[in-house]
């Protein structure tokens, strides 16, 4: 990805971190009781434009098994990976994306990145907002609705987004449909009337074919109830405008961004145009700035000092030190439900990978299973494991300081006082002479606190978790910006669709069972 990689140096920064003790949280904090002010990084950002007040998070650490000899160790490991390097690469537009010949400007879509991409992806933003806000005016009748159709980062990143700045209100209603199971559409049919729906097809081929058979249906749905011109309510959202315009898309109507914009790193581009639909543009343009704050504190700030790059480095000692298979997230803000959603795409196709950038093998494991949910409704199911079980899951709680709710003021309270026991309690443990009521403590996390969970916060959680990926494959020397391995399930999809190929005899068992034989 550009870096310069030593194997010899990196080598010998894996053997000093595999030399160094497996010293438990509490002799850490025993040696070191302030070690959470060395180990505590925050990130701001202003409150709005042209304001000296500014708004952030706080991210702790302390409570991973990072010591001072071991961060040391992997400050080297990243200047033998060639971190300086590739970080510059990725926002000098370089070929980072090298089994694909490409960039990944997605920096640029919130002003990190070479003058002419910021300057390109400004534009197409602006004309994002020109038809945002004329769709607000009438300009297409009137709108109450959005079905925003998509799959993978066209449907996660909105639909994340949607979830958490809509809870108050809502511009324009919008349903985020990506499954090709037609009962997800159909409940997105049942919460819309057609005379008020806009249809927001996102594909960044305009070729996907559960999206497609998706758009398809819901012209025939608008058709079916009345819609004169069913087509003038599509708006497409795509790196292929010559694809959209073949599909019957009026270019007025045709979103673009770069083709060096993947997926899952897509949501600040045009494919956050329901998102813009629903909050408004302003609101949006709020998002972008908390993104960038994030992409400036990683392009700038070095070694252990870098909140992302340190994460990685968190990561990098539980999967390749610790055997850790797995990473829990689990957001005590009801507005922050599909996070986890959102975070497994994003980093189990980055670096679920098992080549390095040259073609040979990966020399350890990847990137961890990650998974999670909800506050206080994991308390009572999953988290059992997490305190007794026999598996060391790092996990990482995010939650705000301000509320979402203007409830009594003890549901919030409640909610944060619960969020910092469990970290509290996964490290302390408790002994107990009878063993089914011991913990055995010594079980890490890390906690986002955020200021408040507003546009800008949501912007650079994502952001940091972008860049925490990105960091994360240069210490591998992995590519995270390719994803084969999702194509050989679709591919062997069309076979079966087309009834050529040769299976296995309980596939083919199965598609008979099926009606597919």
């Amino acid at each position: 990805m550009g870096g310069t990689t030593s194997g010899a140096a990196a080598a010998a920064a894996w053997a000093a971190l595999r030399g160094l003790p497996h010293r438990t949280l509490g002799e850490l904090f025993a040696a070191d009781p302030a070690r959470h002010e060395a180990l505590t990084r925050r990130i701001a950002w202003p409150v709005e434009p042209g304001i000296a007040a500014e708004a952030g998070m706080r991210i702790d650490f302390s409570k991973t098994h990072l010591s001072d000899e071991a961060l040391t160790a992997f400050e080297a490991l990243a200047e033998a990976a060639g971190f300086a390097a590739a970080r510059e690469n990725l926002f000098g537009g370089g070929i980072v994306n090298v089994t694909e010949g490409r960039a990944a400007t997605h920096g640029a879509l919130r002003g990190s990145g070479t003058p002419a991409a910021v300057e390109e992806a400004e534009a197409l933003l602006a004309r994002m907002g020109m038809l945002v806000e004329a769709i607000h005016e009438g300009a297409l009748g009137e709108i109450n609705h959005c079905i925003a159709i998509g799959i993978g980062g066209s449907a996660l990143g909105p639909a994340l987004a949607i979830d958490a700045l809509t809870r108050d209100l809502a511009l324009v209603d919008v349903h985020v449909v990506s499954n090709i199971d037609g009962l997800a559409l159909e409940q997105a049919f049942a919460a819309c009337d057609p005379e008020t729906t806009l249809i927001a097809v996102a594909s960044k081929t305009f070729t996907t074919i559960e999206t497609m058979t998706n758009a398809g249906s819901a012209l025939k749905w608008l058709a079916d109830n009345g819609v004169e011109d069913p087509g003038g309510r599509v708006v497409a959202l795509t790196a292929a405008p010559d694809k959209a315009v073949e599909w019957g898309v009026d270019e007025t109507r045709i979103l673009p961004f770069p083709e060096s914009v993947g997926g899952r790193y897509s949501l600040f581009s045009s494919i956050g145009f329901p998102v813009a639909l629903a909050i408004g543009m302003d609101e949006f343009r709020q998002m972008l700035a908390g993104a960038k704050a994030v992409d400036d504190h990683f392009r700038e700030t070095e070694g252990r000092a870098n909140a992302p790059l340190l994460a990685a480095f968190a990561d990098q000692y539980y999967t390749r030190l610790r055997g850790c298979q797995t990473r829990a997230v689990f957001a005590y803000d009801e507005r922050l439900a599909l996070l986890p959603d959102y975070l497994q795409q994003l980093e189990m196709e980055s670096n679920g990978k098992s080549v390095k950038i040259d073609g040979s093998p990966v020399d350890g494991p990847t990137a961890a299973i990650t998974w999670g949910g909800v506050g206080t409704d994991g308390q009572h199911a999953v988290f059992q494991l997490l305190h007794q079980g026999t598996h060391l899951i790092p996990v990482d709680f995010i939650a705000s300081i301000a509320p979402g709710d203007d409830l009594d003021p003890a549901h919030h309270r409640i909610l944060l006082m619960n969020c910092l026991a469990q970290g509290a309690a996964l490290m302390a443990g408790k002994t107990s002479d009878d063993p089914a009521r011991a913990y055995a403590g010594d079980r890490p996390s890390t906690t986002f606190l955020l200021d408040d969970c507003d546009a800008a916060a949501l912007g650079a959680l994502i952001a940091f978790h972008e860049q925490r990926t990105f960091a994360n494959a240069v210490l591998m020397g992995i590519n995270p910006f390719d994803q084969f391995g999702v194509e050989l399930g679709k591919a062997i999809a069309k076979q079966i669709e087309s009834g050529e190929g040769t299976f296995d005899p309980s596939t083919r068992a199965l598609m008979a069972a099926a009606g597919l034989g």
